[in-house]
């Protein structure tokens, strides 16, 4: 039949194309057989002209999903599967860990597997072998990438042996981490230096994608690797990981067509300092036509303006979806500030949102206060002598826009009740949106960054 499968004895022999129709499929005995795609049925998915336009669960589908190409980490096949299915408008349907559909058609139609669709990715299925990929890094003993070209600077124990490992920048100093031409996915970023405060919110690192002049990453390198205030504490979550010595990972995949250019510039005033750095990817990666490409925000308030919502994601226009934000608070005065809610305004949203929170410690899956308590999706990292570093990454529950998004979130503090208030707020927002991009709002300056961060 259509899928010849069953899953590990928990699903019984399927019938034949003929007798079950288009996907011959059910799921654990919770979807019945499905109607061909002459009859309408449950698969809302044309491939390039082939089949009819189906209709959706609520007129005869089993399954009311349109097959996806994109996820969160991108491997080979997908552009394949795109111009397979070119003529669907396919939203995108992400998950962390595993891509939720699997299509086979048989017969006149076509045959797509999960290796060569790309829908297996790389963590759940590491024992698929023939993905095309090509394996690459670059650091300071490799800053080609270029294959057989690492390790061959010499030490005072000969060539080879550990030669250059990192650099010396110096103030004013700018240096490029990696210049690759694509196609290709960035797929881990690590990074250390010395765990100054200061130093942490002075280093920029920015990042240039397809060409652009203009960086779609711009952020301090501490906010970019998840802590505010530049205040390292160990933590991890879906997105981060941080060492006790500001051993610093960044795990989100960075898909790219034709080029990924990064930087990392010291704009301190005094100190220099050992710089290593890590960019694993990999090569010939197949992306879809508008795959979004990683943009990075920095803001900081300090303090916020009176009844004036932080805003978290200023406005974008065109389509995209906010991945989530690294925020930082410093309290300017006492008692509880934290019930200002989260908004989102979205696609044609007008006073008011159609995402709307409960809370500032309710949007980061907490709540009654604020506890120092990392999770996967969700928490908070730093909680001490008035400063917090919280986060939310909505991997598991999506936030798309079609035309425009704006995030805001308000500055309400609670004494005998509800009261306006203000304080010292930052934030690194994350989000992915196709290029070409607009340029991001004006970057705030090095003493916007660095007054009031956390002291040693």
């Amino acid at each position: 039949g259509g899928l010849a499968r069953r899953t590990a004895g928990k699903m019984p022999a399927l019938p034949s194309a003929t007798e079950g129709g288009g996907l011959a499929c059910r799921t654990a005995g919770k979807m019945p057989a499905l109607p061909s795609a002459t009859e309408g049925g449950g698969l809302a998915c044309r491939t390039a002209g082939k089949m009819p336009a189906l209709p959706s669960t609520t007129e005869g589908g089993g399954l009311g999903r349109r097959v996806a190409c994109i996820h969160l980490l991108p491997g080979a096949g997908c552009g394949r599967l795109h111009h397979e299915l070119e003529a669907m408008k396919t939203l995108p349907c992400i998950s962390i860990l595993s891509c939720w559909a699997v299509v086979a058609f048989s017969g006149a139609h076509f045959h797509l597997d999960l290796h060569a669709a790309g829908l297996g990715d790389l963590m759940t299925q590491p024992y698929l072998l023939d993905t095309g990929l090509d394996s690459r890094s670059i650091s300071f003993e490799n800053p080609t990438g270029a294959r057989g070209e690492g390790g061959k600077a010499s030490s005072k124990l000969g060539v080879g042996r550990k030669g250059t490992p990192a650099r010396t920048m110096k103030p004013g100093e700018t240096v490029t981490l990696c210049d690759i031409a694509g196609p290709g996915t960035i797929r881990h970023i690590w990074v250390t230096m010395p765990k100054d405060p200061e130093l942490l919110r002075a280093a920029v690192v920015r990042a240039y994608w397809e060409g652009q002049t203009h960086p779609s990453v711009e952020c301090p390198i501490g906010d970019l690797m998840g802590f505010a205030h530049g205040r390292v504490l160990p933590y991890q979550s879906a997105v981060h990981s941080v060492g006790e010595n500001a051993g610093m990972n960044l795990w989100l995949p960075m898909p790219f067509a034709k080029q990924a250019r990064f930087t990392f510039s010291h704009e301190g005033r005094s100190k220099d300092f050992p710089l290593f750095y890590q960019i694993d990817y990999t090569l010939r990666d197949q992306h879809p036509r508008g795959v979004g490409r990683l943009h990075v925000l920095f803001r900081r308030e300090n303090p916020t303006t009176l009844k004036q919502d932080f805003e978290l994601l200023p406005k974008r226009s065109g389509r995209g979806r906010f991945v989530g934000s690294v925020i930082g608070i410093r309290a300017l005065e006492g008692d509880w500030w934290g019930e200002g809610e989260v908004k989102v305004y979205r696609d044609g949203d007008g006073e008011f949102p159609t995402i709307c929170g409960t809370g500032s410690e309710d949007y980061v899956g907490l709540s009654w206060g604020i506890q120092q308590t990392p999770f996967l999706f969700n928490g908070c990292s730093l909680n001490q002598k008035g400063f917090v570093s919280m986060y939310r990454w909505h991997l598991p529950d999506p936030v798309y826009w079609e035309q425009e998004c704006r995030i805001t979130i308000q500055q309400i503090g609670w004494k005998d009740g509800l009261y306006e208030r203000q304080d010292d707020w930052s934030t690194a927002a994350f989000w992915y949106e196709p290029v070409p991009s607009a340029p991001l709002p004006t970057f705030p300056e090095l003493e916007a960054r660095v007054s009031d961060v956390w002291r040693n």
